[in-house]
């Protein structure tokens, strides 16, 4: 039986790319890893950001949408994303960056067990700085060394991810039964599942919370995506999620990966995407996020793509 070796990215809104890119880059440190569009959409741009290559597990990707307006804060949606730092010094570190640079923050206190900083981008997008304590991540990642936050404090990759539901056990029928998630901890109104034992890179807290659904706008998360390794395992998953009585997209190629999306009981979007190919699939890794790349199906539409978009940089 196949299993989920943790998150693979996750994809939120932001109404202006130049400000997010900003963020990003010149607050979090992170490497804006490939800027592209909405292969759905292509009149709207879709960048991504994470360690050296973008590696499975580190990628935060954004939809432009100059539309957008303010995010309803509600249940049935996902509501937080943990991003993991190397130490508590680290939490201590960040703290007063985000001082420095205006950055929305909380105290440091703790989330799911672990030392925690809360803290918000331009946008309300709400995050989480995780203490991991110097425990192993993914053998994938690898650090970007032209962060501008030293290596000692940079961000690692993805941690625990928070979803507000209305239904809490429909949420965990879905992790448990269906995606092999293991329970770790519930009570009547949280519970915390792993796909990886011990480990918050695949770790997501679910909430039960009664009220209205989200309505989304900038700075709201629109899909988790999770991983697995290759297309064999995809076609895997895409059967288990049909037999579940799951409605799948099937298999979809994004070029630098595959995938499928669905819906579970509460509403809530699942990615299943496989690891590879990757970013490098049309770029050196050193040139990677400086031009707009482009699937090949979109390739011979590039003008069209490019007057259309506002230039970045």
């Amino acid at each position: 039986m196949y299993t989920i070796s943790g998150h693979h990215h996750i994809s939120m809104i932001t109404k202006n790319a130049q400000m997010n890119h900003q963020f990003y880059q010149k607050v979090l440190g992170l490497r804006r890893v490939k800027k592209t569009v909405n292969q759905d959409d292509p009149s709207m741009y879709h960048l991504f950001y994470g360690d050296l290559t973008g590696s499975a597990g580190t990628e935060l990707s954004f939809f432009e949408m100059p539309i957008a307006g303010r995010t309803t804060r509600g249940t049935n949606a996902i509501t937080q994303i943990g991003l993991l730092v190397p130490s508590f010094e680290s939490l201590v570190f960040w703290k007063t960056r985000f001082e420095l640079l205006g950055v929305k923050h909380g105290e440091i206190t703790t989330y799911a067990g672990r030392d925690a900083l809360h803290f918000e981008d331009s946008e309300g997008l709400r995050m989480i700085l995780l203490n991991n304590n110097g425990e192993e991540v993914p053998e994938n990642w690898s650090a970007w060394k032209d962060s501008i936050v030293e290596q000692k404090h940079r961000i690692l990759g993805m941690g625990t991810i928070e979803i507000t539901v209305r239904y809490l056990d429909r949420l965990a029928k879905t992790l448990k039964d269906m995606l092999g998630y293991a329970e770790v901890s519930r009570s009547d109104k949280e519970a915390i599942y792993q796909s990886v034992a011990g480990q918050s890179f695949g770790e997501i807290v679910v909430e039960q919370k009664e009220g209205p659904s989200e309505k989304p706008g900038k700075g709201s998360i629109h899909h988790l995506a999770i991983r697995v390794k290759n297309e064999d395992e995809l076609r895997y998953w895409d059967e288990v999620v049909k037999e579940s009585g799951f409605q799948s997209t099937g298999i979809v190629d994004r070029f630098y990966f595959q995938s499928l999306y669905f819906r579970e009981s509460n509403g809530i979007l699942f990615e299943i995407a496989t690891d590879g190919p990757g970013f490098t699939a049309d770029s050196t890794v050193e040139a990677l996020g400086k031009i707009l790349d482009l699937p090949p199906f979109l390739e011979e539409r590039r003008a069209e793509i490019e007057a259309k978009l506002a230039p970045l940089d």
